[in-house]
């Protein structure tokens, strides 16, 4: 079976968003071995606190509502099985591979810091899964994220005992198949082990961090794309002076802006129009770049921040405390702080698309830019970039939909003993089809900023947008008359995608 090349080893309680980021792009981890006596304190401790004989909320329980329902110790394995089957209730497309590969991992980083109960068989199980390339079939709708994400997390559950389905490489199989031909036997589980597995907020963590990573690429891609924008519009660089940002004091805007200047640094196009120059300013879309990207860099930081916390927590209830013998019942698996952090990412992604669009325009509209109309040599017979503009401004509206805060809704389940809940789920999930979306804006821009420069020829930019429209002119030549535009629009959303723009670029302000 194919193993992924790189495997990284997990400190639990201590993951780097920088290895988070490396196992969602396809990296393998196994856990410290430091881990393992904590994993078996805790399940000992479980047992100790059975030999009590007292009721337990999920050891000898019922959940949610049904807490009050003492559960016979005969029927304590039933009872964990029972809450994996009953709560895989989950509908929809599957969740990406990539995704639920990161929620593997943080499930076992947080089950692996001793609060959970889980003994170590369990823990390898789910570890052999990540490593041997086993990532369970998980429908992409179904949690609120409250008492953590049920069903999602059920699925997974569902196929360490053998139910349910596992894509294996391109194959979706039965789960007892898949373990089987990985040499794994199902599991049977143990006391608070079901519930530990599916209560938790990894599926609205994962997700958000897979849109934290994507949305970063965006932005670094954006930087790139409004400074070629820039020159394409014969716009000004004065506007991110370092003077200008240093005032205004957001880190944010201070290194968007020499980013921008570095940008176009050495530019011939620049040049040209330094002096004598009858425009004053430039349209806000040029000239409010620092502004608006520096504070979707500042946002995205700050979700950062915040799922790095919840990425390294335990968030799973009842959460056992091996020195006490002590279960205690909280509400850890509320993900509010990922639903914030899931807004401020759409938020941030939304705009980052919205004046990208307005770059577009910009350049179409002869009135604006000073370039032919729709950026074709012979506007009249053709139409140049005429509808990819509106497909850009189709793009950006569907987003503003999406980027309503998620987090600000709520409706009661489990029969009002969850009575309110944070939507952290698919405010998450909705991510990466918004910086789809936007990548595709910026696919457009590209293509309108490459064409907008070449009128300009021979005059050129600095090394760094000229490297940028080498790529581009590699993938799509010049547009001279109509011709089918998808294709061109396909190359070039997956230069921005596949992070090509901003590797011919260099180093540009992040995240971390």
């Amino acid at each position: 079976m194919e193993r992924p090349l790189t495997q990284l080893v997990l400190n639990p309680g201590a993951v780097s968003l920088a290895e988070w980021k490396a196992i969602y792009r396809g990296a393998s981890a196994r856990l410290a071995e430091t881990a393992w006596p904590v994993i078996a304190e805790s399940a000992a401790a479980v047992q100790r606190i059975l030999a009590k004989g007292e009721p337990v909320y999920g050891i000898n329980t019922g959940f949610g509502k049904l807490a009050s329902v003492r559960i016979g110790d005969a029927d304590l394995e039933t009872l964990q099985r029972n809450i994996v089957l009953s709560h895989a209730a989950g509908v929809g497309e599957p969740s990406p591979v990539p995704v639920i590969r990161l929620m593997m991992a943080l499930k076992l980083a947080s089950l692996a810091q001793g609060a959970s109960g889980v003994r170590v068989e369990t823990v390898r199980m789910l570890e052999e899964m990540l490593v041997e390339g086993l990532t369970p079939v998980v429908p992409c709708q179904g949690s609120v994220g409250a008492s953590g994400d049920l069903a999602p997390l059920s699925h997974m559950a569902a196929t360490m005992i053998g139910v349910g389905e596992i894509f294996v490489g391109g194959q979706r199989l039965p789960a007892a198949q898949a373990l089987a031909e990985a040499g794994l036997e199902p599991l049977t589980l143990g006391p608070k082990e079901g519930l530990a597995l599916l209560n938790g907020t990894q599926f609205s963590t994962a997700n958000a961090l897979a849109g934290l990573f994507e949305a970063e690429r965006l932005f670094q891609s954006a930087l790139v794309t409004g400074a070629l924008s820039t020159e394409a519009a014969k716009g000004s660089d004065t506007p991110f002076d370092p003077r200008i940002h240093t005032l205004r004091r957001h880190v944010g805007q201070i290194e968007t802006a020499a980013a921008l200047r570095a940008l176009m640094s050495a530019s011939e196009i620049r040049a040209s129009h330094l002096k004598e120059d009858e425009r004053v300013q430039d349209p806000y879309c040029l000239r409010c770049q620092p502004q608006v990207m520096g504070a979707a860099l500042d946002i995205l930081r700050q979700a950062a921040t915040t799922l790095a916390t919840e990425a390294n927590c335990v968030s799973d209830n009842p959460l056992i405390f091996p020195e006490a013998d002590e279960a205690l019942s909280g509400g850890n698996f509320h993900a509010e702080p990922v639903a914030f952090a899931a807004d401020m990412i759409a938020l941030a992604v939304c705009e980052i698309g919205s004046i990208a669009e307005r770059r577009i325009a910009m350049l179409v509209d002869p009135a604006l830019s000073g370039l032919p109309a729709f950026l074709t040599p012979k506007p009249g017979l053709n139409s140049g970039f005429m509808i990819p503009q509106v497909t850009a401004a189709a793009l950006v509206s569907e987003n503003k939909q999406r980027a309503y805060p998620a987090s600000v809704d709520s409706i009661p389940t489990s029969a009002n003993q969850e009575d309110h809940v944070s939507m952290a789920a698919h405010g998450a999930r909705r991510l990466l089809a918004m910086v789809e979306n936007a990548d595709a804006v910026l696919g457009i821009e590209l293509l309108a900023a490459a064409q907008g420069c070449d009128f300009h020829a021979p005059l050129r930019s600095g090394a760094a947008l000229e490297a940028v429209r080498a790529l581009t002119r590699s993938k799509v030549p010049h547009l001279t008359d109509d011709r089918h535009f998808h294709p061109d629009m396909e190359a070039a959303n997956a230069l921005v995608r596949s992070g090509a723009v901003i590797a011919a670029v260099g180093a540009l302000p992040g995240v971390s």
